[in-house]
């Protein structure tokens, strides 16, 4: 099918959404390619990866099915270092990017960029394959070094925007380098050119593209479909009332950190005017660990909130960004780091506290925006798994999500029970048990969500997952986590109530449980295992306020007790579950008020 030409008195709508289909169909090729030839578990099971274009000004175009926090900030600071560092750049070239300083996201997320050269030698697009790394060399076997006082000790093999191939050639010295520093390095390198296969397959559908319709259309394209994401982005700002509000969300504490780690931000709502600015620059500056933010994780927790809370129709593009103001500075945990600051956990614990921070604040405006807080990421449930199988004598590293909720309340619907933390919207998949036990020397015992663990509210947070897992093959394994959330819960917004908080210990031979600390690694013999419980998600509204029938059908469902149903939602239940409405009208009545 042809698509239109560019209309001179305006932007055509068919023009524009076939055009934006098919930019889309090439990210989804190179996420397909990356799901399907990739070899970890954290990427070809999780799904933690995310594929874009950008434009040659450096502007992301497109983002089909990504993660977030990997995204929506980052590939633009990522693409204009390329640039920066390699000035000449040609066909053939491929970068590899993880450098925390340079505009990515942490350390672990090893991300190749390829430029997309015409056949007259014109840098036309750069197309990026971001990957979550099961290993990046860190001194631990993890990939969040949270304790890490800078990068040298957080150990991670920093590449910014470094040349990997030349004339569709590997450049061996880097493959070399990542082979000696990655604890399974055969893994890695299989990851490694799944990444690299990725970014061609979009290189080539690229240059097809603008064969086919002229790289002058495809660029006056941009330039509509950016003008284009910017009006539905002012017509959704428009239609939510102004306000000003300041929240805060509190990390938990930490060795030498006893009060926890305050984060606040700032949210000013400009309907008028069709922006809204999120200031962060009021926090703590960059502490000895490593959970400090890049910029581009500064920014996109920020942009998170921000889209979590005004719909999901308006593009996420760098035309709907340009109506955001997200002010940072440098030397800050949440802003501008400088090196050698870490940023190992960069993706997760403060981030979310400033996406948690803005979505609540947004909430805090008026009811029907914003959202609750999701529940805090990193159990053991979702740690990283390292050893030596015995049943081959071959080590073995990778993250597993065994057992992560945490989700958030809207204002018109119940979380997502499973998505995983705030920064990947769900895209990320819960693993598969069978497929776990089969990748690495597990054993899953238990994974079940628990009763009465959400964020009770007019529309109801995410349950806590319980998991119970440890060896198998009469082997051990080593469990790596940072676990959020064990003291500070996932709050709710106007009326609702927070969520359960999270756990972790270790049973040992008996049936005994030990608690585990929030952080750190333990190291488990062949009769020992983990238990972990999940955060829950903030509820949403009062929870006198929840549909009776929605809450009778939870509790039948096993998610809440007929007790909790009757202390917290106000509701009684009959003897078959059925709602008395009777009574259930006097216990929210002002009468039953005590």
């Amino acid at each position: 099918m042809s698509i239109p030409s560019p209309c001179t008195r305006g932007p055509d709508g068919v023009r524009l959404a076939m055009l934006s289909n098919r930019f889309e169909g090439i990210a989804r090729k190179m996420s397909n390619t990356l799901l399907r030839s990739s070899r970890s578990g954290v990427i070809n099971m999780a799904r933690d990866f995310s594929c874009c274009i950008v434009t040659r000004g450096h502007e992301l175009l497109t983002a089909a099915e990504s993660l977030p926090i990997h995204v929506l900030s980052g590939p633009d600071l990522m693409a204009r270092a390329m640039q920066q560092f390699h000035p000449q750049l040609k066909a053939g070239d491929a970068f590899l990017h993880n450098s925390p300083y340079h505009g990515c996201s942490h350390p672990a997320d090893h991300t190749i960029l390829v430029p997309v050269i015409d056949r007259q030698g014109v840098h036309r697009y750069t197309v990026l394959a971001k990957a979550h790394q099961a290993d990046c060399g860190n001194s631990q076997p993890t990939t969040y070094m949270g304790m890490a006082r800078d990068v040298y000790e957080e150990g991670a093999l920093i590449f910014p925007a470094v040349k990997v191939q030349q004339d569709y050639s590997d450049i061996d010295d880097i493959v070399r380098m990542c082979q000696m520093r990655i604890r399974v390095p055969g893994q890695w390198h299989g990851d490694f050119l799944a990444m690299v296969g990725a970014a061609r397959i979009g290189e080539r559908e690229l240059l097809a593209l603008g064969q086919e319709l002229g790289w002058d259309s495809l660029h006056a394209y941009e330039r509509d479909y950016f003008d284009y994401s910017e009006r539905r982005m002012v017509a959704a700002i428009s239609s939510i009332p102004a306000g000003r509000v300041s929240q805060t969300s509190t990390h938990d504490p930490l060795p030498g950190m006893d009060s926890g780690i305050p984060i606040k931000v700032t949210v000013q709502v400009l309907p008028a005017e069709g922006v809204v600015e999120v200031d962060l620059r009021d926090n703590p500056d960059c502490l000895p660990i490593g959970l400090n933010l890049s910029e581009a994780c500064a920014r996109t927790s920020a942009m998170v909130g921000v889209f979590n809370s005004i719909g999901h129709a308006v593009p996420k593009n760098a035309g709907s960004f340009r109506r955001l103001r997200i002010l940072l500075r440098e030397n800050c945990i949440a802003g501008i780091p400088v090196h050698p600051t870490s940023c190992s956990a960069a993706t997760t614990n403060i981030a979310d506290r400033v996406a948690n921070g803005v979505q609540s604040a947004i909430a805090g405006i008026a009811d029907g925006i914003g959202l609750a807080e999701c529940g805090g990421v990193i159990p053991a449930g979702g740690g990283v798994v390292s050893g030596v199988d015995p049943s081959s004598g071959k080590p073995f590293v990778n993250q597993v999500i065994i057992g992560v909720s945490g989700g958030a309340a809207g204002p018109v619907a119940d979380a997502w029970q499973l998505i995983g933390h705030v920064g990947n919207a769900g895209k990320m998949f819960i693993d598969s048990i069978e497929l776990d036990e089969l990748r690495q020397p597990l054993q899953i015992h238990q994974r079940r969500f628990l009763p009465d663990t959400e964020g009770a509210g007019r529309h109801v947070g995410a349950s806590s997952i319980f998991v119970e897992f440890g060896p198998a093959h009469g082997g051990s394994i080593t469990v790596a986590y940072g676990c959020d959330g064990v003291v500070n819960a996932a709050k709710g917004v106007r009326g609702g109530l927070p969520g359960a908080t999270a756990s972790q210990g270790v049973r040992i031979a008996g049936g005994e449980t030990q608690a585990l600390p929030a952080w750190g690694q333990v190291t488990l013999a062949a009769d020992q295992r983990v238990v972990s419980s999940s955060c829950g998600g903030g509820g949403y509204g009062s929870p006198s306020e929840r549909d009776p029938a929605r809450v009778a059908r939870d509790v039948a469902e096993g998610w809440i007790s007929a007790g909790r149903a009757r202390a917290i939602y106000k509701v009684v239940l009959d003897g078959a579950g059925h709602v008395d409405l009777e009574q259930t009208r006097w216990l929210r009545s002002d009468q039953a008020a005590p």
